[in-house]
């Protein structure tokens, strides 16, 4: 459930298809997203999810499954 919340927000932001991405993506080296990217879909993941990320814990985040671990032991 919140892989696909996370997939579907990363679509919306970055105009991309479910299709490719996976829990092994690399969201700056394989999707391209730069660091207000980054910021517009950690913060609709915050909305969606009612959860705070802090910056410490956002710089960490490399892989669509980094962010996904996070969501899931923090809600």
């Amino acid at each position: 459930m919140v892989y696909e919340k996370i997939v579907a927000i990363l679509c919306e932001q970055l105009m991309l298809e479910a299709d490719q991405l996976s829990m092994e993506t690399a969201i700056t080296d394989d999707l391209g997203a730069d660091s207000l990217d980054l910021v517009e879909v950690l913060m609709s993941c915050e909305d969606e999810f009612d959860v705070e990320i802090p910056d410490e814990e956002a710089e960490k985040f490399k892989t669509v499954g980094d962010l996904v671990r996070y969501i899931e032991n923090n809600q």
